[in-house]
């Protein structure tokens, strides 16, 4: 993948170079340039993959001039600004589910995806609702406008950025700053830990319970269900730490996309902690409109749904994507409707609601609810993964932690035991992190050689027990296919 190849992070150092050397007022002429060339490479010299970008960011352009310009019928131009951007991504999207479900037909392979497109769109449909509502001024500048818009740390697997987050930190031109590239440096290793020495290690045995069922059932499915779960953090967590590495090189901050989200103690929370740049587009541009919490509990249970049905219809075609996200919909609204009941429970047992126990209650309880529907968003089918759910309570083969049976799902002795390990390193960097501590700043402040002890370590590691290397496809973002 991109992200992980040698030849991109030559490619950066180019952009890196250039960008540093000439005029500061200049300088986002240089990451422009550099998100041009990279997003052509993406499109795979794809003319109409590559002009989807150009010209959708046009027209979200002009609409938001015209916004500005004519008040009396900006209502007009932003419905007609979203309908226009919004429509080819569901026409890409949906039209080769549509044809293989009821015309029993293949759609062509240039039909497929431009990559980026589900991130991107939403990007500019909040740049203009956010010029509509006066929020922000519209971008003069129609290339500035279309750096935001193709940003190439960014562009494959967001996070999606408003355009008030990140607009002055591309135009402005940055300084070089040693602590935020030394910062940045730190960001990409970590990326690179999460996404070669866990989500690939997953993938191996995620991939071979999936494809293979029914041959794998029972406790193979909870193995991969539970894998699985920790494969797509990993997966998606590497991706923006690389994204925000690489921006912070350059001097620029992005967004944080996660919060440690299987620490949640609800579904509700899981939210907050889950693709925080989607999760918060959804509420403020499908949940509030809609009148979110304002009309009434039936209205704002309506609501929830409507939301979470369009988050399934995001993430992909297919009853499988609107049934897993119909289904954390209905999560949520049992976790409302139980809340007096879980209160009423503590009363009676005289439980305390701040106490460890009741703590990993919830979040063990959270994590099961997230990982079944994982497994559904997996799946090749909605009725695939309805039946392995089935299948870990009907089919009782508990030996298989103890006869060596997981051995044989792709990895060896050894390598299970360096994922194992790895994911329990992930859990305690979470768990400091959760406390309030930055990593980064903490290594910062030790003296030169520690640090380069540290750096080195990292690197050794990475290199000596990652999933990669010849007869090794490194397996594509995950999110990226979305």
């Amino acid at each position: 993948m991109v992200f992980v190849s040698l030849y991109f992070y030559l490619f950066v150092v180019v952009v890196l170079l250039l960008y540093y050397v000439i005029p500061l007022k200049f300088r986002w002429m240089a990451i422009l340039a550099g998100s041009m060339a990279f997003y052509w490479y993406l499109s795979q010299g794809s003319k109409r993959k590559f002009f989807m970008l150009i010209v959708l960011s046009f027209v979200s352009w002009i609409f938001s001039l015209l916004m500005e310009r004519h008040e009396k019928h900006k209502k007009i131009y932003l419905t007609l600004s979203v309908c226009m951007v919004a429509f080819p991504l569901l026409a890409i999207k949906e039209c080769p589910f549509i044809m293989d479900s009821f015309i029993h037909k293949d759609m062509p392979n240039w039909w497929l995806v431009p990559i980026g497109m589900a991130f991107f769109s939403l990007q500019l449909i909040s740049y203009n609702v956010d010029v509509y509502k006066g929020a922000i001024k519209a971008e003069r500048n129609y290339f500035k406008y279309l750096l935001f818009a193709s940003f190439f740390p960014q562009i494959i697997q967001g996070p999606i950025p408003r355009y008030s987050q990140l607009s002055d930190q591309l135009y402005a031109g940055n300084r070089f700053d040693e602590r935020k590239f030394v910062k940045g440096f730190m960001l990409i290793l970590w990326g690179f830990f999460l996404k070669l020495c866990i989500a690939d290690k997953a993938g191996i045995i995620v991939n071979k319970v999936f494809d293979n069922y029914p041959t794998y059932r029972g406790m193979y499915v909870l193995v991969a269900g539970i894998l699985y779960s920790i494969q797509l953090y990993a997966d998606f967590m590497s991706c923006t730490s690389l994204a925000q590495g690489i921006a912070n090189l350059f001097g620029i901050d992005l967004i944080d996309n996660f919060m440690h989200p299987y620490f949640s103690t609800s579904i509700k929370d899981f939210w907050r902690r889950w693709h925080i740049s989607l999760s918060s587009w959804l509420r403020d541009y499908i949940y509030i409109p809609l009148g979110g919490n304002r009309k009434g509990k039936c209205r704002k249970y309506l609501n929830i749904l409507i939301t979470f049905a369009v988050s399934g219809v995001w993430h992909g075609a297919g009853y499988k994507y609107l049934f897993w996200g119909l289904l954390h919909g209905v999560y949520q609204l049992f976790g409302e409707w139980l809340n007096p009941v879980k209160a009423k429970f503590c009363e009676v047992f005289k439980l305390r609601k701040d106490g460890l126990g009741y703590l990993l209650y919830k979040r063990v309880a959270t994590f099961v609810l997230v990982m079944l529907a994982w497994i559904i968003f997996r799946a090749d089918h909605l009725k695939t993964g309805l039946s392995m759910i089935k299948s870990m309570f009907a089919v009782h083969n508990p030996w298989i932690f103890t006869n060596d049976a997981l051995y044989s799902l792709g990895l060896g002795w050894k390598e299970f035991h360096i994922l194992i390990f790895c994911m329990l390193f992930l859990l305690f960097v979470s768990s400091v992190q959760e406390r309030g501590i930055v990593i980064r700043d903490y290594i910062l402040k030790k003296n030169i050689a520690i640090r380069w002890f540290i750096y080195i370590g990292a690197i050794l590691f990475i290199m000596v027990f990652g999933t990669y290397g010849y007869g090794f496809d490194a397996q594509a973002f995950i999110y990226g296919g979305f």
